[in-house]
Parts: structure tokens; sequence; C-alpha cells
């Protein structure tokens, strides 16, 4: 590796020699159902659904070892074969200089031969269609003449994954290729998929246009035609010989593995002149939008959608720009600012490494993904927390996998039913950050459904009632069923209360966050998650608390969960195993529909007890420590042995983010396990804190992850998601350092190409090897956004109300004076300038002066920062550092 990636503060970033690298890839999407993918080498494939692949699906093996890419060959002088994938027997042998411009989001490459250069842009319009386009542009930068004959050779998969390896030579019985001008469509008859064997209505074309040619001279739809008899795509015949057909415009050729082959005529390009191609891939279900799209490729057009795709890419990501002196972070942090939104489109399927699932959205990710979008564009975000309440399910589970569609909910995947023990918890944390920014405390009175199926009873059990179709929570009188928003984040709170092991902490049920924990459903305690729902069940206290002073005394919920606010003692097991399956039998086939009203202050206090119950618990009864050492254990096995044990140095990083964000930690606990972290977790050439130590054990009592290599994975490699968490936990406590620590790691392992092996942006892990694993689809994205801006930054809400409490430190301002975030504030853009003229340090600073747009603005001191008593109605707002005074109210 010659360098690193060279970033710049907008994004765009450039890679000498790109390919050096192998399984890279970078997504090419747009909201409306395109999904891409785009390798230095030209691979990756094209798809808008698990059934609609144009191009053949890819796996990040594929992106290395596979011929199956979008190919532009170029006989050369008559004397060689290239390609713009660098995929020929001449460029094996002798590989010519690459490299790659990176852009939101668009991919260009430029290869350089010595005798032309080839600059290959891709992208996939932001607009309505779904389409990939690319202008391939080779410049004969020689001074004598250059003769070329340009052959497309783009293979045509046209159907479901599944078909891969399930009938892959049946289902091309079904192509039908149709020639048209300028291009080929494949539309096979039918769809063979898990749906059965339906009627096809897709249309898979590729259409393309020369700037030196009125027409193609050759088609070549048939990939045993193109590519000859004995050859392969490394070097089709067609390319190297004159192999004219029988195909003209108007054929149909059927039943055969289908490939836009199209031959153009030799041309020469005299010294400095330049050739274009544009080629367009589209899936269509409409012959007259197919026509359409072949009668409008130009260079014209590509220039223009480029134009307008680079700005509307803009646009979105303009909602948060950080202003650091250091512009690489700035360019770096821009890429994880996209993450969100394409997890919110690929979900977490259809790029190369993410080689798994059908589509469609985890419940865990539907609400940590809206954690950015509350920071970036807040306006729909009020409907889809509605909406995406009804997933869950009366007896406190959800549905596990939400589809493209609203309210399009499912038990999981291929319709199997598993628990996740932390599911219940991620909805009031997206909730609460929405409360604290909008104020907007009526949503919480807002009535909708319940997701219903089979499965009851933390779906162990089967109702034999259930109607399938209806996926609509009813009552006993068949009439739907809808609660509140408030109604639903107390059950999905209250019932895992109850549902305690032998430990007294909250059972692991199938998994937790880490899905590799999934061999302990009988024993297995998840500690880690015990702390999350004592801090929600805190919360709720607090949330109910201030409604009862904005004058909401009374709080209506169903009767059935009138057993949940039953005062247990905290440490009865049995008590509680009592009241979860009174509540599971009593909504096991429906509610009654009627309601039980409760003051509201009293079920504050009753929420208050349980949750502090649950923190209490973790405190004193898992806390581990051995001189120096001290941690928490994070879970139980299905034997019921502890996971962690500090005498064997054996460590989970689960067990202490939320104990330390939760509050269950002392600060003292914090410090012992910062300690402990730094010795036993932290790794330089891996990015940081790995997710557990070595247990040199296959735990086939605990889970599969286990069964990973060390440091893969969820055993112990360095797990973006929860590292950020340890990062956001540990800013929320008040230790600083330690988190910009976390943060700082991980941006300097990912921009290490030499390491990291990757674009810019924060991977799901990085493996043993250094390298980044699975880019672009994480959630530690959204966490990383979210710590920033709410805790590094320090912008907040409260009521509606913005609060200042930066967390920066001095080395963040380098030689500067002022730092800068432009974000989203209420519904507004706004820049937020930090000025430290007396260049503080954290701990050393408040904030003395708060300016709007220029003018004095009130405000009151918080324990770190002030609340503004009004909100903003401009565009900038300056808060000026001065050193630590005791906290006052300021008036303008």
């Amino acid at each position: 590796m010659k360098r690193n990636v060279t970033i710049k503060a907008n994004g765009a970033f450039s890679i000498h020699q790109v390919t050096d690298l192998s399984y890279t890839y970078f997504p090419l999407c747009n909201t409306d159902g395109m999904r891409s993918s785009i390798s230095p080498t030209l691979g990756g494939d094209a798809s808008v659904d698990q059934n609609g692949f144009l191009l053949v699906p890819t796996t990040a093996e594929d992106l290395v070892h596979s011929l199956m890419k979008r190919h532009v060959f170029f006989r050369v002088n008559d004397a060689f074969t290239w390609s713009i994938t660098g995929q020929t027997p001449t460029q094996t042998l002798s590989p010519e200089p690459v490299d790659l411009h990176g852009d939101f989001l668009v991919h260009t490459l430029v290869r350089s031969h010595e005798l032309f250069t080839c600059t290959i842009e891709s992208f996939v319009p932001s607009d309505k269609s779904t389409q990939e386009w690319h202008n391939i542009t080779v410049k004969n930068t020689t001074n004598k003449p250059l003769c070329l004959k340009p052959v497309i050779g783009i293979p045509i998969y046209g159907r479901s994954a599944d078909t891969v390896r399930d009938h892959r030579h049946v289902t091309s019985l079904l192509n039908r290729v149709t020639i048209v001008n300028n291009g080929l469509i494949n539309h096979p008859t039918l769809s063979f998929d898990e749906r059965g064997h339906v009627v096809n209505r897709r249309r898979y074309g590729v259409f393309a246009t020369s700037t030196n040619h009125d027409a193609v001279k050759h088609y070549h739809p048939t990939m045993e035609e193109f590519v000859g008899e004995g050859q392969t795509l490394l070097d089709p015949v067609v390319v190297k010989e004159e192999t004219p057909t029988p195909y003209r415009v108007g054929d149909v050729i059927a039943g055969f593995e289908a490939i836009a082959g199209m031959e153009y005529a030799p041309i020469t390009l005299n010294a400095q002149e330049e050739l274009s191609l544009v080629v367009v891939l589209a899936i269509d279900e409409d012959d007259t939008s197919m026509a359409k799209t072949a009668a409008n490729v130009s260079v014209a057009r590509f220039n223009a959608l480029k134009k307008a795709t680079k700005a509307y890419w803009k646009r979105t990501l303009d909602a948060l720009v950080f202003a650091f002196p250091n512009q690489s972070l700035n360019g770096w942090l821009r890429w994880v600012t996209l993450q969100p939104v394409l997890r919110r489109i690929y979900g977490n399927s259809f790029l190369p490494y993410h080689d798994y699932g059908r589509g469609g959205k985890g419940w865990r990710d539907l609400w940590q993904d809206l954690l950015a979008l509350l920071l970036m564009n807040p306006a729909p975000v009020r409907a889809l927390l509605i909406n995406n309440f009804k997933g869950v399910r009366i007896d406190g589970s959800n549905a596990t996998i939400i589809g493209d569609q609203p309210g399009d909910f499912r038990a999981d995947r291929n319709n199997i039913a598993r628990m996740w023990m932390d599911h219940g918890g991620w909805p009031l944390l997206t909730t609460k950050l929405y409360l604290d920014q909008s104020g907007d405390t009526e949503v919480l009175f807002e009535k909708t459904g319940y997701f219903r199926d089979q499965f009851t009873h933390h779906t162990k059990h089967i109702d034999p009632t259930f109607t399938r179709g209806d996926h609509r929570l009813k009552t006993h009188d068949d009439i739907p069923y809808e609660g509140t928003v408030l109604e639903h984040l107390l059950v999905q709170n209250l019932v895992p209360f109850y549902n305690v092991g032998h430990h007294n902490n909250l059972r692991l049920e199938d998994a937790d966050w880490n899905d590799g924990l999934d061999m302990a459903s009988r024993q297995g305690e998840s500690v880690a998650f015990t702390s999350f729902y004592g801090q929600n069940l805190m919360i709720l206290a607090t949330m109910l608390t201030t409604l009862s002073d904005q004058g909401t005394h009374h709080i209506a919920l169903c009767e059935e969960m009138d057993v949940l606010l039953k005062t247990v003692k905290a440490d009865d097991i049995d008590a509680k195993h009592h009241v979860l399956k009174r509540y599971f039998q009593s909504v096991e086939a429906g509610v009654s529909g009627k309601h039980v009203v409760h003051e509201t202050r009293a079920l504050a206090a009753t929420l208050h007890d349980k949750g502090m119950a649950l923190l209490t618990q973790v405190r004193e009864n898992e806390w581990l420590e051995d001189g120096e050492a001290g941690w928490f254990n994070g879970y139980y096995d299905d034997v019921g042995r502890p996971l962690d044990d500090v005498r064997q140095k054996h460590m989970t990083l689960t067990g202490q983010v939320f104990a330390i964000m939760s509050g269950a930690a002392t600060d003292e606990q914090v410090q012992k396990i910062i300690d402990s972290a730094d010795a036993y977790l932290y790794k330089e050439a891996v990015g940081g804190y790995r997710l557990n130590t070595n247990f040199n054990e296959v735990k086939t009592t605990m889970g599969r992850l286990f069964g990973f290599a060390y440091e893969h994975k969820e055993n112990g490699a360095m797990f973006s998601h929860m590292a950020v968490m340890y990062a956001n936990a540990l800013y929320k406590r008040g230790f600083v350092k330690a988190g910009y620590k976390v943060i700082d790691s991980i941006y300097r392992q990912s921009i290490n190409l030499k390491q990291s092996k990757m674009y810019p942006g924060i991977p799901e892990y990085f493996n043993a090897r250094g390298r980044g694993m699975y880019p672009y689809l994480t959630g530690s994205a959204s966490w990383l956004i979210l710590t920033m801006v709410t805790e590094v930054f320090g912008i907040k809400g409260d009521g509606g109300l913005p609060v200042f409490e930066p967390k920066l430190l001095l080395e963040q301002f380098g030689k500067e004076t002022e730092l800068l975030i432009k974000t989203v504030i209420g519904d507004k853009r706004i820049t937020v300038a930090y000025q430290n003229p007396l260049r503080l340090n954290y701990g050393e600073y408040g904030i003395g002066q708060v300016l709007l747009d220029g003018v004095p603005a009130s405000f009151t001191p918080t324990r770190e920062g002030v609340r503004l008593h009004q909100r903003i109605t401009g565009t900038r707002v300056v808060l000026i550092l001065q050193a630590k005074t005791l906290p006052s109210t300021s008036k303008p």
C-alpha cells in the first residue's frame, strides 16, 4: 500500500492504486429501491429486492474471484484485449495504475494504460428510477493513432438471489431476451422463488450509446456465444475475433443465460481524442418506461443526472456538518453520517459482506436508525414513531423483521420466531430523544395498534385461535385494539422486570443485542440488559413525573396491565414468575378493551422503585473485583455460571457499557472498568476496545459466537457498535478523555488504509488483522453521530428547549479558538459555534454567554452547560466558553 486514503472536508476521497485492495466496494443506491454495489474491478450486484437482481448476487469473495462483472472490453490496435474491469490476460499479467475517487454517491475510477487513460464514472440517479448509469471515457494519450473496437459484455442475471444455487439452469430457460435499438432487455416469463411459480413482471435491461458510433454493429445476447466454447469472460471470443451474428433489432432469444453483448465497429482515435460510452442498467415493470430509458441514453443526460444526484446527497448530508481543524476527520464523519441513510435503504442485506437476510430491517435497527434521522431530518419522525409501535406485541415482545412498507411487520426471517430480550428497550431511547428535542408530549397519548401473530408468551406458545393474514390485536369482542404510545412503552419495559432467571437478572431468552449469545435460552441471564431496563424504568418514571407537573394527573392503561403494576419484593423470583404467568395468560387470546385509570405520580413511583431494584441488583450482586481489577459480570450461561471472571481475566465489554450508561456503576466502579478495559480489551492494532477477552473455549452453553475464531465478529472483535456505546456511556458519566479515546481509536484505524483496507466510514468491526469488515450497514454509525452531537458537542433538548453541554477537549480545537457544527435544532438547520478564547480544556470551562444571531440570549445553567429560555429562530448560535464559575441564572 503506497499511501493512506486522502479525505477532503466535504467527504470526497481518493485512493491511489486502489486495486491493491481486496474485498472493497462502494454503495450506489437511491431511496426508491435501487440497491447496487461496485468494486474497483466493477464487481458487485444491482437489485431492487431479494427476487429482483439484474446482476448476479455477489458476496465479498465473488468481488475478488468472479468474472461476472460490468465488462466493457476494447480490442486495442487488433493486438490485445483490454477491459475496464482489469480482468483480461494482458492486465492480469501487467496491471496498470488505478485510482479511485469517491464522492456522494458517485464512484470514479481512472485506469492509466501506456497508450490511453480510461475514466469510469458510475452512479445511481437520485430520482425515482431504478437504474445505474456509467460513463466510460477513453482518451488517447499518445501522439499516434489508436484503434479501438468497443464491446460491452454485462451478464444479465435477471431473477431471484435464491436461484444462484437453486435451479440456476432451469431458471435460465425462462429467459426471453429482446434486442432493441442500442440495448437488450431480458423479460423472464416466470419467477421461481420462495413465493412459488408466478408470472414475472420485471424487465432487466442494458442500454448504451457511443459518441463515436451511430449504432451497435453486432448483438450477442447469450453468454455461451459471447465467450465462445471453451472460453471465459477473461478473454471472450467476440472481442478478439470478428464474430458476426444473425441477431437483429426485434429478435427474441429464449432459454439461455443472458448477457448484454453489444459490439461496435473499430474506430481510430487520433492523439488526445476521446471516446465516450454511456451504459445504463435498468430494472422496470413497464415496457414504455424501458423504451424511454433506451431512447434517452446520452452523455448530456448522464451529466445532468450526475449533477442532480450529487446535489441531492449534498442537501441530505448538509443537515449535519462537523468543522474540526482536522479536515480528514470532518470528511470521515460525513461518510458516517451517510451510513444510517444507507441502512434505511439496504436494511441489513444487498451488499457483498451482508450476504444474508432477504431484505427488510431488524427491530433494533428500526429504532436506532431513527436516532440519526432525528438529528438530520426530524420532520417525519413523529409519524414513524407511531407507526413503528404497531410492531409491539401485547406480551412485550415484537415483530423482528420490518419490510419496506409502513406497517409491514413479520415474526422473523422465514417465519422462525425468536425472542431477543433487548428489543423492548430501544424504542424508549428513541422516543425520549424525540421528546427532548420537540417537547411534544402529546405523542405519548397517540393511539396505535399492536402486532399479533400466532406466537404468545414471548413466542413460546402458539395461539390456535389466530387468523392468518390479520395481524391486529383484537378485543374479545373482535374489535381491533389500540393503546397509547405510552402504554406500548410501559408494556415493553414492565414485562421484562418479571422475566428473571435464578440470579434475579433478566432472562437472556434467545439472545440480546449480541446475536451470538444464542445458546442459553433455558437458564441464561443478561446482566447487561438488566441495567438497560433498569435505566428505562427510571426514565419512564421521570417522564411521568414531568407529565404530572404539566397537568396530566391520571393515565389510563388496558386493564390486563394492572397485574404488572403491583408491588413485588425485588428479590422474590417466584412471585415475579407468578405475575408474568398471570399476565401472559390474560393477553394470550386478546384483551378486554377495558381500561384502568392510574394516578400519574403513583405510577411514576412504582416505575422508579422497579427501576431502582434492577440497578441495585446489578450494582450489589454482579460486581467482580480482584485487587486493582474490577468489572461487572455481564451474563450467566445455560447452566447458571457467570460468564465474566475477574480472576481468569474473562471480561465482556457489553456487561460494562450498560452498567455505566444506566448509572448502575458508581464513579469508582467506572474508573476501575476503564483501567481494566485498557488492560484487557484495548488493542491499538485493531482499532480499540474488543468485545471480550479470549475465553479459549467453544462455550455451547452460551452461544455460537464462541465457535468463531477469536477477534472475529462477536467473539472479541473490535465491534464498533458496542465500542461506540461504550464511548457514549463514558461521555454521559463525565469520563470524557476515556470516551474520546474510544472514538479517536476507531477513526484512526478506519483511515489507516494499510491496516483497515476500507473506504471512509465506520465498519461493523475490525478483524484480527485490523481489516474493516461489513462496511456501511452498522448501527454504530447512528450511535457515533448521536454521541458526537449530543455528548461531544453537547447539543441536546429538554422539553423542546435547546440545551448546550459541550464536552470538547482542548486538543479537538487544534490551534483554533472556535469549533463549529451545523446541525438541526427543532426544525431548523443551525450553525453552532463554541468559542474558546482562553483555550480552556474540558473541566475548566463553562458557558459564559450565548448569542443568537449576535443577540445575547437568556439561559439557566445546568450541571454541564446551559438550557436556553427560548427556541432558536435564527440560523447561528455562538456559545462563549469561560473559566468555570458557580451556577447562576443568566440574563441578556
